[in-house]
């Protein structure tokens, strides 16, 4: 059996999480898009936060796998291993 894909939530979005701050995603997703898909089947709500009505990863959310930026590995194409941890870390504006 594979490990599961654990996701980190910060706290601005945990109202779409049922206040979870880590969602484990059983089945073994082969890529951030899969992942990102399984992760929106659980909690719909996190899809709009994350992602722009084309699909892609907004602007100011920043996500990692591991210690790797997807920005820098593919983006939605990235690779999962099983067992991988997937933080989403919006970015903070300030002045």
């Amino acid at each position: 059996m594979s490990a599961p894909v654990t996701f980190h939530i910060p706290g601005a979005l945990r109202q779409f999480t049922r206040g979870q701050g880590t969602v484990a995603i059983g089945h073994s997703p082969t890529t951030l898009a899969d992942a990102l898909s399984a992760l929106w089947t659980l909690y719909p709500g996190l899809r709009d936060r994350i992602a722009t009505e084309q699909g892609e990863i907004r602007e100011h959310i920043n996500i990692f796998i591991g210690e790797e930026h997807v920005r820098y590995t593919g983006g939605l194409m990235s690779p999962v291993a099983a067992g991988s941890e997937i933080s989403i870390v919006p970015a903070i504006s300030g002045g």
